[in-house]
């Protein structure tokens, strides 16, 4: 799910870019999302 979320921002994210659609928000959406991407990468647990 947490890919899912990914996903969609980055692409938010570049559409953006396109249209000027969004702003600093979409912006800040994807900082948190590659923030919470790289901890789990780094905390996950390993089963």
């Amino acid at each position: 799910m947490l890919w899912t979320i990914i996903v969609i921002l980055v692409i938010l994210w570049l559409l953006g870019f396109i249209g000027h659609l969004g702003g600093a928000f979409i912006h800040f959406l994807l900082v948190i999302a590659l923030v919470v991407l790289i901890y789990n990468l780094i905390f996950r647990k390993k089963v």
